[in-house]
């Protein structure tokens, strides 16, 4: 087949075209211009990253396969970052690889390389897919058999129809096995040290790059810190500087820690308490959706992630209206965040996700 590869100049990307190649496909790969400086609230045109991609031809030119490069400066910005920014001056922890793969990566992405003939696109994630095991079925999404560096979590917003054209060949590698293809290969020299932070905030400075991206005043008003009995305890410079389960820089002076339980954007208001009160044993996640199997209006019993490192809980998930469950866990889960994904499992299948809209104690 002829096959598009989003190629990121890492090793992952790299491995992905070679193994398709290796089994005799016509590889091509797809390259995303993304903001370059993401800091600078002028809409001008930034620079192209000359470094960037001139590494990208020089890998892809080892493998002997062409590359081509796609400008999603502009779409990146519209449905990543601004809806990034929108959810943290809401007192959300959004988790924009979630936001980005379905519209941008697995969106306008994969459609650019079927408009230069692609009847594939694969990525280097580590998650697998099955194909329906009968006629008129559903795609499956499972996890990656490398449990360290699975990243179907990531993936939970995939459509039938972005499954159904995507291969992941390294779903059932691992990254070790992946490095050791890079060294003997001859590319580990040429490849950029992994950054695990997000790649449109330079150095992880969450508060810094918000505070430079605000497109209004909203969220960036002072207010107050209080305890879960209304008592002022201290004041804070912006809702999106906290996230639950928050402990450093309350500016709190205790005996014992407080940490943030919840924000309150309607009111500036950041609610702390002791440890213990960050148990949280049922929450709702609203805009499902379902990967793997139909959509239940029966309670499923599962295993539920509420963040990508977070071990899965088992739980019952409760179908309620509007494309939203309600999670009840079987064992109180710490910290549970509204604006992150809460994503459903049974084994190594993803059944599907959501986002987590407000807890319950």
């Amino acid at each position: 087949m002829r096959i598009a590869v989003a190629i990121s100049g890492g090793v992952d990307s790299l491995r992905t075209a070679a193994i398709l190649q290796a089994r005799g496909h016509e590889v091509f790969g797809l390259h995303m211009r993304l903001p370059a400086d993401p800091g600078a609230e002028q809409r001008e045109v930034e620079p192209t990253g000359a470094h960037k991609e001139t590494q990208v031809h020089k890998l892809a030119a080892r493998l002997a396969i062409p590359v081509h490069f796609l400008d999603l400066r502009e779409s990146f910005r519209d449905l990543v970052i601004r809806p990034f920014l929108a959810a943290y001056h809401r007192g959300l922890t959004p988790n924009p690889c979630v936001l980005c793969n379905p519209t941008v990566k697995f969106g306008l992405l994969l459609d650019h390389g079927r408009s230069l003939g692609a009847e594939r696109f694969a990525t280097g994630h580590y998650a697998r897919i099955e194909p329906p095991a009968a006629a008129g079925g559903r795609w499956r999404l499972l996890r990656g058999a490398d449990e360290r560096k699975d990243q179907s979590y990531f993936l939970y917003r995939l459509s039938q129809a972005q499954l159904a054209q995507t291969l992941l060949p390294l779903g059932d590698s691992s990254k070790e096995a992946s490095r050791r293809w890079a060294e003997a290969a001859g590319f580990a020299p040429l490849i950029e040290p992994e950054s695990q932070e997000i790649c449109f905030i330079p150095g992880g400075h969450y508060a810094d790059f918000l505070r430079r991206q605000a497109a209004s005043n909203a969220g960036n008003d002072d207010g107050p810190i209080v305890d879960r009995d209304g008592t002022v305890l201290g004041r804070h410079h912006g809702i999106f500087n906290y996230t639950i389960g928050q402990r450093r820089g309350l500016g709190i002076p205790s005996t014992e820690p407080y940490y943030v339980l919840t924000i309150e954007p309607e009111t500036h208001t950041v609610v702390v308490g002791r440890a213990g009160d960050l148990n949280v044993s049922e929450c709702r996640v609203r805009e499902v959706n379902w990967v793997s199997i139909e959509p239940s209006e029966r309670p499923i019993d599962a295993q539920v992630r509420i963040r990508n490192q977070h071990r899965p809980a088992a739980a019952i998930i409760e179908p309620t209206a509007d494309d939203a469950v309600r999670v009840r866990f079987e064992t109180p889960q710490r910290a549970v965040t509204p604006g992150q994904a809460a994503v459903f499992y049974q084994g190594d299948l993803l059944l599907g996700g959501g986002t987590i809209a407000h807890q319950e104690p």
